[in-house]
């Protein structure tokens, strides 16, 4: 069993809850999305990956091993459609692993969920994505009770943009909040797209979408800050 590997390497990790981490990232080639805003464009064609096998991933991995280590990152592309393979990988692997996914593939994280310790789930607004719009938010709310139910640390990433629609917003707010069935444990980043040059004078814009958020769960506004430190 082999999976596309676009990319493998050690950085900090620069969105979300665990920024500031050292992790080893392996990055998947692949997606089933096409997100305006994706800024790893390449990586969404397989056809761009290496492929691997579970053992020389693994040794891969070994490889960039560093003192300060906390976590593997699994992202993509969209790591999820390797799960059965990712399954494999986790089983032999020694390390904690944080799973970051779109979320639209539900059986797919069930398959791993007992496997992985921290995961980000991205929600997409629909108007940001070409393949299938209003109802991946259904997708995505399945996928995350599917992960909190196996006590997996699950939180959500929002990624707006300075044009981004607060009543667009609300919306999916409305939608997490009815769906999830323990939303009082659930987490949500709202991260300003970059460059946040593209934010100068808009950041009370930024504030009210935080106070939407705000309403129903824990939030933190978080920018990309691997972008900011100039790591990748």
């Amino acid at each position: 069993m082999k999976a596309p590997v676009y990319e493998i390497f050690s950085s900090i990790q620069g969105e979300g809850l665990l920024v500031g981490k050292r992790q080893i990232f392996v990055r998947f080639a692949g997606c089933n999305l096409d997100c305006i805003y994706c800024d790893t464009p390449k990586s969404r064609d397989p056809k761009n990956g290496k492929l691997f096998s579970v053992d020389e991933l693994y040794k891969s991995v070994k490889s960039l091993v560093t003192p300060d280590l906390h976590s593997i990152c699994l992202t993509g592309g969209e790591p999820l459609l390797y799960a059965d393979f990712i399954k494999k990988f986790l089983k032999k692997c020694e390390f904690n692993a944080l799973l970051e996914t779109n979320g639209s593939l539900p059986d797919n994280a069930k398959v791993i969920s007992k496997f992985i310790d921290y995961a980000a789930v991205d929600i997409k607004l629909p108007r940001y994505i070409t393949v299938m719009g209003e109802e991946i938010i259904e997708k995505e709310i399945e996928t995350i009770n599917i992960l909190m139910a196996k006590k997996v640390y699950t939180y959500c990433k929002i990624v707006v943009l300075p044009s981004t629609k607060v009543k667009s917003l609300k919306k999916v707010v409305k939608k997490i909040r009815d769906g999830i069935v323990n939303p009082l444990g659930l987490q949500i980043v709202l991260q300003p797209s970059s460059p946040l040059k593209n934010w100068i004078g808009k950041q009370k814009r930024l504030l009210k979408m935080s106070e939407i958020i705000g309403k129903d769960f824990n939030v933190r506004i978080i920018p990309q800050i691997h972008k900011i430190l100039k790591f990748r």
